[in-house]
């Protein structure tokens, strides 16, 4: 269990570091969503 916490952490730090602030955190929730959207149409 420790394990997976731990390989959990360090596959989201890449995430984390891509977005400084919160509204980067808004705009890559965004970019997501739009993609999304884009592939279902």
């Amino acid at each position: 269990m420790k394990r997976l916490v731990i390989l959990s952490l360090i596959a989201i730090l890449p995430v984390l570091s891509a977005c400084n602030t919160i509204k980067g955190v808004g705009r890559d929730i965004e970019s997501v969503g739009e993609a999304l959207d884009k592939s279902t149409r």
